[in-house]
């Protein structure tokens, strides 16, 4: 039986995975916070040890006589400083990946993103060989992620087995930090009215989870693997989600220039706030990945690719019935009207 420490065991991913390893019947400790709600790992049978992912000592603690080690918590936000980013991601994955290190682990897994492969060029579609360049977006969560897989590989230099994975956008049930997932809060709260041009891959979560063992089983030290399953352009996202949730999609598609000058100014209207400007640049890029490496390497499969999209719809309307739009909600008139008038006039904006 393997010992494996998980860290983030509370979080979306994390979660799935956890539940994946006490299935596989290893021995599971996981890393949580003082805040950490822990009521799913207690009824798992999961150790829980305090530790924060950025103090030493006590990653130190736990890793005591561990085997295997899944580094899964980190943050996704593109709202916060990018010296908290860089703090949870980056220094987080130096003193986990470190300390696994220096007590010899058989395998060590980290969850990165497909954000850490960067965007394709328009009409294209990115692999894990695509060439970095996203720096130039000043995106600080992307950058992050870049500069935790770079450390990875250097400490992969130094003998750490490790094997990365790089989940695309991740949706299903149990998303209790609202993380991934928000994309569908907000489109069932009404709270996207317009969008712009972009492209996102969409996975579900049960699907990640299973990748993350088959990485640890078959992975290629020093491999990393894309575990993504369809890529959406937005406008067909949002007509996917409006068809299986009742919901009328987003009504007015704006330009990128415009939808950024809006961000930057900050306007706001009755239920609805321009998300900031990273949120906007990062919706614009063309997301689209390749999961051909995961399927040939690992044996990997995806599940039916509408099935999370069902899922997390269901999961929040149960959840927020009250709040949620019911099927055959509308958008709000003013919103049509701008929409009807943009498709009209397509020099208006």
């Amino acid at each position: 039986m393997s010992r494996t420490l998980v860290t983030g065991a509370t979080g979306f991913i994390g979660s799935h995975v956890t539940k994946l390893l006490v299935e596989r019947g290893d021995e599971v400790l996981a890393t949580v916070r003082p805040t950490s709600r822990t009521e799913r790992l207690d009824a798992l049978g999961v150790t829980t040890v305090h530790a924060d992912i950025c103090d030493r000592q006590a990653i130190r603690r736990a890793m005591q006589g561990v085997d295997r080690v899944f580094h899964v918590a980190g943050s996704s936000s593109l709202r916060l400083p990018r010296g908290v980013l860089f703090s949870v991601n980056v220094e987080g994955a130096r003193v986990v990946l470190e300390e696994a290190l220096r007590v010899g682990v058989e395998r060590a897994v980290l969850t990165s993103s497909i954000a850490a492969v960067g965007p394709a060029p328009s009409g294209e579609i990115a692999d894990e060989r695509n060439p970095w360049d996203a720096g130039r977006y000043r995106i600080a969560y992307i950058d992050s992620k870049h500069g935790a897989e770079v450390l990875a590989m250097k400490l992969r230099s130094r003998g750490l087995p490790l094997v990365i994975v790089n989940p695309a956008h991740t949706m299903g049930p149990g998303d209790a930090g609202r993380s991934s997932t928000v994309l569908v809060q907000r489109f069932l709260r009404r709270q996207i009215p317009a969008y712009i041009d972009g492209t996102l891959n969409i996975v579900g979560v049960d699907d990640v989870a299973r990748g993350h063992l088959l990485a640890d089983e078959r992975g290629v030290i020093g491999e990393r693997y894309i575990l993504g399953n369809r890529n959406y352009t937005l406008d067909r996202l949002f007509v996917d989600l409006g068809r299986l949730s009742g919901v009328e999609p987003p009504a007015l598609k704006l330009p990128v220039a415009v939808a950024m000058s809006l961000s930057i100014a900050g306007p706001r209207v009755p239920g609805f706030t321009f998300p900031p400007p990273a949120e906007v640049r990062a919706a614009s890029l063309n997301w689209a990945v390749s999961n051909a490496k995961a399927k040939r390497e690992l044996g990997w499969s995806t599940s039916a690719h509408e099935a999370c999209l069902e899922e997390t719809v269901a999961w929040y309307r149960e959840r927020e019935d009250v709040r949620v739009a019911g099927e055959g909600t509308r958008q709000p008139i003013a919103w049509r009207l701008a929409g009807g008038l943009a498709r009209r006039i397509p020099r208006v904006l």
